[in-house]
């Protein structure tokens, strides 16, 4: 009995979108504070033909002064994956996991430079650990689908 060998390549990475907003310049640029940042991950897959999927990296960054917004930056990082013979859940984990670890230093780079050519200091994400962030999601669906418990 010949079992089929796993498969997993990269067929294209791409920037899928980029917006930067920078809503208080150029008031902005005198301040000498340091803004608040706030950061929002989104990882999304889906599937395009037999064995091929897009898996899109989304970040949004807000530097916040005060009541005012410095800066807002959202960034679409995005691939297509070849991926065949694996189970159902290794695919789940290689769409959340293997391809979220390929993405993120693309992402990174393009919040990076987007965010200096707005004139701001350079600004890097730190770095993700995609299977913590997997197995968290896991965990919340357990839960959400287990009983509640009695108190």
């Amino acid at each position: 009995m010949s079992e089929q060998q796993p498969e997993f390549t990269i067929e294209k990475i791409y920037l899928k979108g980029l917006s930067l907003e920078i809503p208080s310049a150029p008031q902005v640029f005198s301040e000498r504070e340091s803004p608040q940042i706030e950061i929002n991950l989104h990882n999304e897959a889906r599937a395009l033909d037999a064995g091929a999927y897009e898996v899109v990296l989304t970040a949004t960054v807000t530097a916040k002064l005060k009541d005012k917004t410095a800066f807002l930056v959202e960034v679409a990082q995005a691939g297509i994956f070849q991926i065949r013979n694996i189970q159902a859940h290794e695919l789940d984990a290689a769409l959340g996991v293997t391809c979220g670890n390929i993405l993120f230093p693309y992402l990174r780079e393009s919040i990076s430079s987007v965010v200096a050519r707005g004139g701001f200091p350079v600004f890097f994400l730190n770095h993700l650990s995609f299977e913590a962030l997997y197995q968290q999601r896991l965990q919340q669906q357990q839960q959400a689908g287990a009983p509640a418990a009695a108190s």
